[in-house]
Parts: C-alpha cells; structure tokens; sequence
C-alpha cells in the first residue's frame, strides 16, 4: 500500500459528508505538541501487541502526523477499564469490546462507538481433541474455564443456546490469561482468543511426543460458527464532545489514519510485527506474527469499508448482552442502550477520505498467510 498524504481527502469528503456540527459550535480547547499537531490521547484496552498493530503503525509511518495529530497510545492493563478512562476525560479515545463499553454506558459512561474495527470475534473455547468435546452442549458436566470480567457472554450464549443452564450444568472455573489451566488438564475446556492464547497452546511442548503440539490435537468451538458471537474492539469516542464540530472533524482525521494504520498492516504483517515487538511486547515474534495474521482475519475483508458498524452484528451483539444470563442470573445489559451508542457517520467520511486517496478501504483480496510457530513463541 503507498503511503499517500490524506489531510485533502479528509477535507473534501468532510464537505461531501458533512457532519451535524455547525462552524459556529463551541470547539473545546485542545493541547498542541512542539511540532504544531493536535495532541490526542488513545487508551487501549491490554497490553501492547499485535491487536492494536494498525494504530501503532497509524503512529510509527507518521499517518496520524499526516492529519495533524500527535497521537499517544496509552498502555492497558488488567486494572484499566478502557472506556471509564475516556468517560472520566482522560484520554480522547478508547479501545473496547462492545458489550463491556456498553455497560459502561448504561452506568452513565458517555462514550460512542464511532468505528467497528474488528468486524468479526476472536473468542474459542478450546478442548483436548481427546476430551471428546465439540460442542457446546459437550459441555455438560465438564469444568469450563473463563476469564469473567465481560469476557465471557459469548460462551453463557453458547451454552444457553446448547440447552445447558450456566449456573447447574457446568462447573465454572475462573481462568487465569493464559492456558496453563488446560495444559495441566486442571479444565475441561479453556477461554482463548484466536490470536492469543489459543497459539500458546501451539507454542507448547507435547510431554507425549516431545514435539510442539498441532492443530489436530485440539478441537475448537469458535462462536461466529455457533451463531453467538459478538462485536469486540472498537473505537469509542466521547458522546458529549461530538456535538463539537472540531472533535468531529479530529475524529475523522484519526479515523482516517486508523484506517491507513490497519491496511498497511493488512498488507505488510511483518512490518507491523516488528513494530509491536519494538513498542516492548513480552511476546515474541513468531507469536506477535501469529497474532498480526489472526487479527487481520477479524478486520479483513471489510465489504462495508473498515470501521463501518453491520447493524445486524450490532442487534446481535445487544440482544445477547440483554438476554443471556451468567451463573448468578445477570446480564450484561438491562435494557436496550439509549442515545448515540453507536454511529457510522465518521467512519463513513474517514472510509471516504481513505478511498479518494488510494487506500484500499475493503481488502476483498486479502489472503491470510501461513504462521509457523516456534517453542515459547520466540
């Protein structure tokens, strides 16, 4: 992908695609670097690796600079709420899981999702080929790893669907980040993400043949086939400043580098890759380059452009977070979400902007590669 200057296209798709803010709009005071741009602050939502490479390569190819923005990629963690760092004013934007942000907004978080950047989930539960479990009404009887804290509804829905009641049919157990818990047999059936932690079970050593365990050795539910899925990373935006036409217009210039980050990972994964490593991942490489793979699976293609919220991905995901239950009977929504949840008005201009300026917006051609894995993921 050739790295084109988009700040022109962003203004001529502005005035085709003119936002609801008026000129004379209050604008909010906003911080600038030494160098003149804009200083934007965008919260992730764990830690730096290959799940948010198309914003570090946004950063490190000068894309953002490009829109005038000096963006700075704030680190997440376990005890970082992504979106309650953007609600409390402390960054810009946030990355976050759907159903988790829009929790947060039912408790009073006034955040927007502005730009549905994976439009498909990463989420697997994963057995033991040997276990005989393949799916989820398998689960019965079994010990269930997850992760809780929201990360688990996919696989409440999964086992609803199945007939099996969360709460009597399976014993829950909580799982720590990683799949110690299934390598040592301690668990049934283990959460894992397809970029993550379901390759640290690739990277590990088969005590029985002394070699890295394969593919075969595992059986995975992955629940886009089970039909219980739901939307995961996103950019949010603050809901109260979109009704400021410069936050408007900053949130199309840093869609429209977003958009220009995740196609050039798209197009060069190893690049990328080693972007992420060089930020301080404790990850390795091959494991990063496995995890840069995955991740564009989840982007790519993108028929309705990159960014841009599928309605129907989006009433799925509501009506699983209204109605499926976890082990104590709560849900992750009360009632249907109020307001501007979400909106594809900016990532609309930004997906126009990109386009008119020679990013290919859809990656329709887009061909996974093929990852070899190495012990440890090193």
């Amino acid at each position: 992908m050739k790295r084109v200057p988009l700040i022109g296209a962003v203004v001529a798709a502005g005035l085709a695609l003119a936002g609801c803010g008026t000129a004379d709009e209050p604008t909010t005071p906003t911080a600038t670097s030494s160098g003149g741009t804009k200083v934007v602050k965008l919260q992730l939502q764990w830690f730096f690796q290959a799940q948010f490479a198309g914003y570090i390569a946004a950063v490190d190819k000068g894309f953002y600079k490009e829109q005038g923005l000096d963006v700075q990629l704030l680190e997440g963690g376990v005890d970082i709420v992504p979106q309650t760092v953007l609600a409390q004013g402390k960054a810009d934007y946030a990355v976050a899981w759907v159903p988790k942000a829009l929790a947060s907004r039912e408790q009073g978080a006034g955040i927007t999702d502005v730009g549905q950047i994976f439009a498909r989930s990463g989420t697997y539960q994963v057995a033991f080929a040997s276990s005989n479990i393949k799916i989820p009404a398998d689960f019965k009887g079994k010990k269930v790893g997850n992760w809780g804290f929201g990360n688990e509804y996919e696989l409440f829905a999964g086992m609803t669907k199945a007939g099996l009641n969360p709460g009597k049919d399976v014993t829950l157990v909580q799982q720590q980040f990683d799949m110690q818990a299934l390598l040592k047999k301690e668990i049934d059936v283990a959460q894992a993400m397809s970029y993550n932690e379901y390759a640290q079970l690739l990277e590990a050593t088969n005590p029985a043949t002394g070699q890295l365990y394969k593919p075969e050795d595992f059986t995975i539910i992955d629940w886009k086939d089970v039909g219980t899925s739901m939307l995961q990373d996103a950019v949010w935006a603050n809901t109260d400043k979109l009704k400021d036409k410069a936050y408007q217009d900053q949130t199309v210039k840093f869609l429209t580098a977003t958009i220009q980050g995740w196609a050039f990972c798209r197009d060069n994964p190893e690049q990328c890759r080693d972007m992420v490593v060089a930020k301080g991942s404790k990850l390795g490489k091959t494991h990063q380059l496995w995890q840069m793979n995955e991740v564009n699976k989840l982007v790519w293609p993108a028929p309705l452009g990159i960014g841009v919220v599928s309605e129907g991905d989006w009433t799925r995901t509501v009506d699983i977070s209204l109605n499926t239950k976890n082990q104590t009977g709560d849900t992750v929504l009360k009632k249907k979400p109020e307001g501007l949840d979400h909106t594809n008005e900016y990532i609309n201009q930004a997906v126009a902007a990109a386009k008119a300026a020679g990013v290919d917006v859809n990656g329709n051609s887009f061909k996974p590669a093929t990852v070899t894995l190495t012990a440890g993921g090193a």
